[in-house]
């Protein structure tokens, strides 16, 4: 069934926007194998609001900068914001306002257009992605609104990627429904281009259904998503037994995506999805590379005690 109404209301919502000061700690942890993250007796969450998507936009030194979406819902809370992960210093971050479009509702994942600096797709829970623009310090503007293809009756989106290709100007786009508990996830995979006005295009959708292998109560199967260069899903799990806690996280291997030689994609998933590592005590909702590098950026949403943004090896 259709979400028509739902999609609607999503299109043609308004509100002003506005935006607050928010806090996150960046924590720096290796991952080798697989093993279980536990914080130090140094480490903290922010009580701010949390990190439901990442996307890094540049390397700097030893850090980057990101962009962060959040799952705010009510008028004037912060929908995006600007991340400074700085080895050895306090983070910066820096709520954007956003532009051009009325606050959408409830951001869970964020990824940059490739080959179209300063830009992004931006995805909202209900299936809604949002075409954007960084502006600097004048914050983002919403370039195009699009629903993505293939939204059913009680799907709930958390995860959102996109990865270049061999083809000039075609990309893949993969998307999950999170699943929960006995319902696995569904991972969505379609090519995607953008026409001549900038509004993304997609091909043929493939689906697949997905479990995590941890954690195994209250859990999300696919609480984010992101392409490595070489193609390879890393997919984050979640157990959310309620806004108390207590949280617990993975990130796995999930299978691989790409074009084939006649430019078909190619959803390919593991049989046996392996766990790359363990994030006792907080809700991963946002995973992205670090472009050049075999680092991961991770950011949580640990309800009532605010967001953290973790880093490990587990990209390559």
């Amino acid at each position: 069934m259709r979400r028509t109404a739902g999609l609607r209301n999503a299109l043609v919502r308004t509100a002003a926007a506005a935006g607050a000061a928010l806090a996150v700690v960046a924590v720096a942890l290796t991952a080798q194998g697989t093993q279980r993250q536990d914080p130090g007796p140094g480490d903290a969450t922010a009580t701010a609001p949390g990190i439901s998507g990442i996307t890094v936009t540049r390397r700097t030194g030893g850090g980057f900068e990101a962009l962060v979406v959040h799952d705010s819902k009510k008028p004037g809370e912060p929908r995006i914001s600007r991340y400074a992960h700085r080895p050895g210093k306090a983070p910066r971050v820096v709520p954007l306002d956003w532009r051009g479009a009325g606050e959408p509702v409830d951001l869970e994942a964020v990824d940059r257009v490739p080959g179209r600096p300063g830009e992004y797709i931006a995805l909202a829970s209900e299936g809604i992605g949002y075409r954007v623009r960084d502006a600097g310090d004048a914050g983002v503007e919403v370039l195009d609104l699009f629903p993505l293809p293939g939204i059913s009756e009680g799907d709930n989106f958390e995860g959102f990627a996109l990865a270049p290709t061999a083809r000039p100007g075609v990309m893949v786009a993969v998307w999950a429904d999170r699943g929960q508990d006995d319902r696995p996830a569904t991972l969505y995979a379609a090519r995607m281009v953008l026409n001549q006005y900038g509004e993304p295009r997609f091909g043929p959708v493939r689906t697949a259904e997905l479990r995590a292998p941890y954690p195994v109560l209250d859990v999300r199967h696919a609480s984010d998503l992101t392409i490595t260069a070489t193609g390879e899903l890393l997919v984050s799990s979640a157990s959310d037994p309620g806004d108390e806690g207590p949280f617990d996280s993975a990130v796995y291997r999930a299978g691989h995506v790409g074009l084939d030689d006649a430019g078909t994609v190619r959803l390919t998933l593991a049989e046996a999805p392996r766990t790359r590592a363990t994030f006792e005590g907080h809700k991963v909702e946002a995973l992205a590379c670090v472009p050049g590098t075999r680092q991961a950026a991770i950011g949580t949403d640990d309800e009532a005690n605010g967001g953290a943004l973790l880093t490990a090896a587990l990209c390559g």
